[in-house]
């Protein structure tokens, strides 16, 4: 393995000694929001789900039925973070575009320029345990052949939403999290209509509707929360998907002050 890519794996299993694995958060934390959003829920013609944990923690609480599913271009930021740290040639380059733009092209070099397959999803899977999930296996099989790998990847939105959580504390990831405030214009929904850092992504099923997700780090009253965020919309189409992930938004910015937060 390149000097540079042991060091990469070095520099993330230092910063993974210091996180512990993915905790609920307790039943009593989450009470005053379950009713209101099963209410939300009941309004919005898609399976829905939000999970969020505190800055700088590993608790993760859960909302709603939909809590798990393929990344879509949500892994591009792991893989960017792994690639600039490999020192990938023209990786900053590369990591603007695919994560202001979701850039497929410019993921799948990064990727590429990781080395073969298993060995690029060990690199992008060390950058998730660093930043706290301690459970998701990065897919390193082209499971759909229009498709990415990597983005065919399961990530629950409780790990998600802890890795989101850890990334403004992650020094190997300042070069990444600082990009994700930069969306391109239009992709700034959902989460990324609050001005705060996100990514989003979003892709058909095998048997054609979309699931859209997205996740972030969402100030609030208490301190910062990272944030995920999913639906499948009940007739499968990219904009009802996006009209759900805006209602999302809407109803965290009006229950911010129930969310709990935390500081690096």
């Amino acid at each position: 393995m390149p000097v540079a890519r042991r060091a990469l794996l070095a520099v993330l299993a230092a910063a993974l000694a210091l996180t512990s694995p993915v905790s609920p958060a307790s039943p009593a934390s989450a009470e005053p929001l379950q009713a209101s959003f099963a209410q939300l829920a009941g309004t919005i013609p898609a399976t829905i789900g939000i999970a969020y944990a505190p800055v700088g923690q590993n608790a993760a609480g859960t909302l709603g039925t939909l809590q798990n599913g393929v990344a879509w271009s949500t892994i591009k930021v792991p893989l960017s973070i792994a690639a600039i740290h490999a020192n990938v040639p023209s990786a900053q380059d590369l990591a603007a575009k695919a994560v202001t733009a979701s850039d497929n092209d410019a993921a799948e070099k990064l990727w590429s320029e990781l080395g073969p397959a298993p060995q690029a999803a060990q690199q992008v899977q060390a950058v998730l345990r660093a930043g706290g999930d301690s459970g998701t296996a990065v897919e390193s099989r082209r499971l759909r052949p229009e498709f990415s790998a990597f983005g065919q990847t399961q990530w629950p939105l409780a790990r998600q939403a802890v890795f989101a959580a850890h990334l403004p504390c992650l020094g190997v990831a300042a070069p990444v999290y600082r990009l994700m405030n930069n969306t391109v214009t239009d992709q700034r929904w959902g989460l990324a209509s609050l001005g705060v850092p996100t990514k989003g992504g979003w892709g058909p099923g095998p048997s054609g509707g979309y699931l859209v997700r997205q996740f972030g780090v969402v100030r609030g009253p208490q301190g910062d929360v990272g944030v995920a965020l999913a639906a499948e919309p009940n007739n499968g189409s990219f904009d009802a998907g996006v009209a759900a992930l805006n209602q999302m938004t809407q109803w965290l910015s009006a229950n911010a002050a129930a969310l709990p937060g935390g500081h690096c």
